[in-house]
């Protein structure tokens, strides 16, 4: 990810770059309160550094992409092999596809969800 010359980045921007709702960002901050913390400015206003960027850019390819429960994730946190861990899935994960492929946003997982439903529903029919 980009620093863009920017030393704290406004909630919304970092929801945008990461393509997930702010208030996701806001639930892992509670659930990875160790390794997540934005500094907050007037009015209570989250701003991100680019190392925590980062942090939360590697939460969501293990969460959304290697398919990691909230457990596993922070179990890897408290392990301290956050940064190895990410780093052997991402070589992994590259070899079989490229990095544009990998970013699949919520939206491509409810419409992957919503096909197989209807496939399973299809397949009840014919039995």
């Amino acid at each position: 990810m980009e620093n863009n010359g920017e030393y704290f980045v406004p909630i919304n921007e970092v929801a945008k770059r990461l393509d997930v709702p702010a208030h996701t960002l806001r639930y892992w901050e509670k659930q990875f309160a160790g390794a997540i913390r934005p500094t907050t400015g007037s009015g209570g206003r989250r701003y991100y550094r680019q190392d925590t960027i980062d942090k939360l850019e590697k939460i969501k390819s293990l969460l959304y992409v290697k398919g990691m429960t909230i457990t596993g994730v922070k179990k890897i946190l408290h392990n301290g092999s956050f940064g190895e861990e990410t780093a052997e899935f991402e070589q992994k994960t590259e070899s079989v596809m490229p990095k544009s492929k990998l970013q699949m946003s919520v939206q491509d997982k409810d419409d992957i969800e919503s096909a197989i439903s209807l496939l399973e529903q299809a397949k009840s029919l014919l039995e």
